[in-house]
Parts: structure tokens; C-alpha cells; sequence
């Protein structure tokens, strides 16, 4: 056994979050490879099945829907579950109770909030004609970006977020940005950010994807006007599972969704012709709650009781750490770059690794039981879900990739 795989037992012994392992189901050996103990890498994409949630679930379809039908809007709290599974979700992201509703695609949810953002700059008046936009974003963001700039009359500018700063002006009306980079796992400034577009009177909107449930983002502490993200990442909810909106306290009176559906009226069940929105946070519903995928999440939120989100931060950081030493041990100098920043402040819970053949290396990887992804056109990204993923794991892919890449 090699001086690594030696240290990885004894940081896997000494982890107080190794014990949360055991509420996933996670392969135990690969079927390709008998040396190759399953690793899974690739839950910044699609987080692994918490144990419990299959019968959960089983309890929805025949009881709740089987059996009561109906009435469980009322009797099982299907009616409430957007607000509900909202705060749950809200001490993840340092939020209080009452801000974040849970319901609809990320894509949506960028549209609402984006939207709502420069209609809130309209009542400011002052002439806010532009919408800045990560340059570097998930494409989807940009592609909701420029529609919001074409609804509400902006011109949209796209500008990296190191450019931020110096492009910010008494014209800008909302700035969308990502917490952490997709591709390499960079974790961007979101405190001074969010201080720099509110000293020009703008507002602040994150895309929390890559970064809820693997690191501390403290919304409320640092002044986020508006927030979203997905929820089968870090957070496990399922392939599909709702996302989520945040709208800061204070800004809720004024927040004017551009999808006024009859689930975020004061009065859904009074059918009126005209519209009244609701109070609070439930300004973000809009049509039916996905059940099914609803009630799956609330559940798989509950690997979440008493963890500790800087624990979680402190593992991750570790383990990113490792597994780049454990590159650098097991691969040729210059064979593979790593596009990850080496400071922490500046890292999300991911490695992102390039190399000429990354697509071919990936399926390799694949086929020995280590499960990363591969991004367009040679990037190889491994997550690092410290709730499931030990340094042995570390150890392990990073071994094998020396193998492949050899």
C-alpha cells in the first residue's frame, strides 16, 4: 500500500462526517475492475440516492396519492411543501426562515428573479439601462439573461466577473452572477461583489448551483437581493428536482414576478379574473407544486439534520487538496493541468483537471468504477460531495487516472 493510500485511512478514520456515508446508496465495488472500489465523483451534477428515500417516496405514491388522493393537499401538506422545503433548504445557504420558496427549474427561476431585479430598478428610477451577466456562466443563465434584457428594455453586457467592479455604473440595474464556476470550480467573491453592485444602487442576483450544500454562502449576511439554485447537486433532491428562489426580506413587498400564477395569489382558490400576489416569498409560485419530486427532496433533506455547513466546507477543502497531491504523485509533470485555483478562497468543492484526451480518459475512468464527467473540449471535472466521498476515495481516482493517463 502506497505512503498516500496509508494517509487516506487515517484522515477517513479521524473524519466526523465519515459516518454520513452510510446514508447513501453508494456502490461498493466496481463491476469492471476488481481492485476498483466504485468512486463517486460526479455529484456536482447529480448527487447520490439518500437511503431513506425510496420508501419516502413509496409512501407518497401509495398512501398519500394511492390512498387519500385528494385530501393530501391538506392532510399530507403538499399545499404548503414549496414554503415548507424552502426552509429547510434556507440554513444551507444562510438564510432566515420565510425567504425561499422551493418549486420550478433553475431556468425559471433565474427568469423570475432577473426579471423581478430590474423591475425593482425601474421603480428606483435613474435611467438603469443595462443588465450585466457573467461572461463565463452555465449557458442557460445567459440565454435567460438576454431574453430579461429584451422584456424589460435593457441592453445586456456580459463581462467576467473580475470585470465586475470596473463595469458597474449608475446604468446598471441587476448583475447575475455564479457563485462558482462550472467548469473549474472557482469560487467567486460573492461578499465584495455583492457590496460593489449595491454601492451603485443595483441589484445583486446568485446563482447558487455549484455551491449550496458544499460550502457557506450567507445570503442573509451579506445582502443578496435575489438568489437561486438547483437542488440535485449538493443537496441530492433527484434527477429533476425542483429548484429554488430566494427573495431577501425586505424586497418582497416590491418583488413583481413576470409568471403570476395561481398558486402565488392571495386568494388561489377565489379564482378571481384579476391578480393579487400573495405575501412574502410565495410571490415565487406560480403554477402546481411537483409532488412527487417535492416530497423526494423534503427527504433527502434530512441527511442534512445536524451537519454542519462549515464542517462540510472544512472536509471539502481537504479533500480537494489531497486528491491534487495525489495527481501530482500518480501523473507525469505536464500530462494534466489543473484549471482549480490552489487558494482556497477562490475554490468550490470540485477539481477540474485538462488534458488533450479528457473525453476518451473519461469514459476509461468510467469503466473502472471512477465516475467524474467531462466538459466540452478537454476537461475532466471530479465533485466532492463531502458528505459521501472519503480521502480513500481521493486516493483511489486519483491512482487510477495515473494508471489511465500513463
Amino acid at each position: 500500500m502506497s505512503e498516500l493510500a496509508l494517509e487516506a485511512e487515517k484522515l477517513d478514520a479521524a473524519d466526523e462526517l465519515a459516518p454520513l456515508r452510510d446514508r447513501f446508496v453508494l456502490d461498493t465495488m466496481s463491476d469492471h475492475a476488481a481492485d476498483a472500489a466504485g468512486v463517486y465523483l460526479d455529484g456536482n451534477s447529480l448527487g447520490a440516492l439518500p437511503a431513506h428515500v425510496p420508501d419516502r417516496v413509496a409512501d407518497v405514491v401509495r398512501r398519500q396519492w394511492g390512498e387519500l388522493r385528494i385530501r393530501s393537499w391538506d392532510e399530507s401538506g403538499w399545499w404548503t411543501a414549496p414554503e415548507r422545503i424552502g426552509d429547510r433548504i434556507a440554513p444551507l445557504v444562510g438564510a432566515a426562515p420565510g425567504q425561499i420558496v422551493v418549486g420550478d427549474s433553475t431556468s425559471v427561476n433565474v427568469f423570475k428573479a432577473l426579471v423581478a431585479a430590474a423591475r425593482m430598478a425601474d421603480e428606483a428610477g435613474g435611467g438603469r439601462s443595462e443588465i450585466l451577466v457573467d461572461a463565463t456562466t452555465f449557458p442557460t443563465d445567459g440565454y435567460i439573461a438576454e431574453s430579461a434584457a429584451r422584456l424589460t428594455g435593457r441592453t445586456l453586457r456580459p463581462v467576467t466577473p473580475a470585470e465586475v467592479p470596473g463595469a458597474l455604473s449608475t446604468r446598471t440595474a441587476a448583475v447575475l452572477l455564479n457563485h462558482v464556476d462550472y467548469r473549474t470550480g472557482r469560487l467567486h467573491d460573492l461578499p465584495g461583489l455583492t457590496a460593489a453592485i449595491h454601492a451603485v444602487g443595483a441589484l445583486a442576483v446568485w446563482d447558487l448551483c455549484h455551491s449550496a450544500g458544499a460550502l457557506p454562502v450567507g445570503l442573509d449576511e451579506h445582502g443578496v437581493d435575489l438568489a437561486v439554485g438547483c437542488t440535485y447537486k449538493y443537496l441530492n433532491g433527484g434527477p429533476g428536482s425542483p429548484a429554488y428562489l430566494y427573495v431577501r426580506r425586505e424586497l418582497q413587498p416590491r418583488f413583481d414576478s413576470p409568471l403570476p400564477g395561481w398558486n402565488s395569489h392571495a386568494e388561489p382558490f377565489g379564482m378571481s379574473p384579476s391578480y393579487t400576489p400573495a405575501p412574502g416569498a410565495l410571490r415565487g409560485r406560480v403554477g402546481t407544486p411537483d409532488i412527487l419530486s417535492m416530497l423526494a427532496l423534503e427527504a433527502a433533506l434530512e441527511v442534512w439534520d445536524d451537519v454542519s455547513v462549515p464542517a462540510v466546507r472544512a472536509k471539502s477543502l481537504a479533500l480537494t487538496d489531497f486528491f491534487l497531491r495525489c495527481v501530482r504523485a500518480y501523473t507525469e509533470p505536464g500530462r494534466v493541468e489543473s484549471v482549480t485555483p490552489e487558494r482556497h478562497e477562490e475554490r468550490g468543492s470540485q477539481v477540474a483537471l485538462r488534458c488533450a484526451d479528457a473525453g476518451e480518459v473519461m469514459k476509461r475512468l468510467i469503466s473502472r468504477g471512477v465516475v467524474g464527467d467531462f466538459r466540452h473540449p478537454d476537461v475532466l471535472r471530479f465533485g466532492f460531495t463531502p458528505l459521501y466521498v472519503g480521502f480513500a476515495d481521493a486516493e483511489r481516482a486519483a491512482r487510477i487516472l495515473g494508471e489511465e493517463l500513463a
